[in-house]
């Protein structure tokens, strides 16, 4: 008999093609912020978010950078919380780092200083705001998933070289589009790089303590989904129904992992990031096939479950998880990377003892 589980997400889903007129309805008679990446406005996105709220949207904030940095975030947050601190919604528009760093704006303290919340992350201590915005995430990507999550990366780059995960109660999004034409100008490598983060996060929410018979449901056809449609995709990029079957294993990967969080791939990822500045996709999935073998034969219920990703056959899933990437043209061998093998070993070492690494099943205890 299956244990009892629980599995929780507030989040007002609406999915599809033309989902995005859906935005008016959500935001009501609110008024609203729209945060989002500067290439937004060349592509035509900030002027359809500009058309559907006309006077409800009270302005734009647009100049988002990849992996959002408690350098460029500071200044953004105290003049975010100076200008439009009486605006209740925050639309976020674009990747996960326009998703994060929405996030990361939407919470505050009593102060409007950025300083107050990292203090906190930095001393492992719970941020509790005292105001806070309500959150509509609209992803331009198929892969972060961060528009069903309440978590947001943060990172230091400079001073502390460290990434910081912000989460809580507050900053679940209240209402999600995931409209397929929206990713339809995604470049070659951000395609790729989005849907192998999507397949990691279905993966990792396998072989994960936090699993559960719901978890799995939505991780299993979203790994198989994204492993069948991803190749098919790069070769054909402008075909709008794979675009549409990539968004929805992104979500449902989304879905899987936030309620398990992720495990040893993307501990293993934040130093290949900082040190590296490998992309975030390449990162976090370039180890899963050396983590899944790690994985196999801990715990038979966890085989069984990755066994349903590949056919049954869960002696040949590395190889087979390697052939697929190594297809994509991602090598899975650290020393493609500049990694050293003592060095690729202190970071596994490292990663898992990390938050996300002790989700892994196979940390110690």
């Amino acid at each position: 008999m299956t244990a009892r589980s629980r599995f929780h997400n507030p989040v007002d889903v609406h999915f599809g093609a033309g989902a995005l007129a859906n935005l008016p309805a959500l935001v009501g008679s609110r008024r609203a912020v729209l945060v989002t990446m500067p290439e937004a406005r060349a592509l035509g996105m900030s002027g359809q978010i500009e058309a559907l709220l006309g006077q409800r949207l009270a302005g734009v904030i647009d100049q988002v950078s990849p992996n959002p940095d408690v350098r460029e975030l500071a200044p953004m947050y105290g003049d975010f919380w100076r200008r439009y601190a009486q605006c209740e919604v925050i639309v976020a528009l674009g990747g996960g780092s326009a998703l994060d760093t929405a996030k990361l704006l939407m919470v505050a303290g009593d102060d409007d200083k950025f300083a107050t919340l990292i203090d906190a992350l930095d001393a492992g201590g719970t941020f509790r705001p005292t105001r806070t915005k309500r959150l509509i995430t609209v992803p331009t990507t198929a892969g972060t998933g961060s528009e069903v999550t309440p978590w947001a990366t943060l990172w230091d780059r400079h001073v502390k070289r460290k990434k910081y995960s912000l989460h809580l109660p507050q900053t679940w999004p209240e209402a999600a589009i995931v409209d397929p034409c929206l990713t339809r100008s995604l470049p070659r490598a951000v395609t790729l790089q989005s849907g192998l983060d999507a397949l990691s996060h279905a993966l990792e929410a396998i072989w994960n303590v936090n699993a559960n018979p719901i978890s799995d449901t939505f991780a299993v056809t979203a790994a198989r989904e994204m492993m069948r449609v991803l190749p098919k995709l790069m070769a054909s990029l402008d075909d709008m129904p794979l675009r549409e079957q990539a968004a929805l294993a992104a979500l449902q990967a989304g879905m899987a992992f936030s309620n398990t969080k992720t495990a040893l791939a993307h501990s293993i990822s934040y130093d290949m990031t900082i040190r590296y500045g490998l992309p975030h996709g390449i990162a976090c999935s370039f180890t899963l096939p050396a983590v899944m073998r790690l994985a196999i034969g801990r715990r038979a219920d966890r085989d069984a479950v990755l066994a349903q990703v590949f056919d049954g056959d869960i002696d040949g899933a590395p190889d087979a998880l390697t052939a697929f990437l190594n297809g994509l043209g991602v090598a899975t061998e650290f020393s493609a990377y500049g990694v050293s093998e003592p060095e690729s070993a202190q970071m596994i070492t490292a990663a898992l003892d990390g938050p996300r690494g002790r989700n892994f099943i196979g940390a110690a205890a």
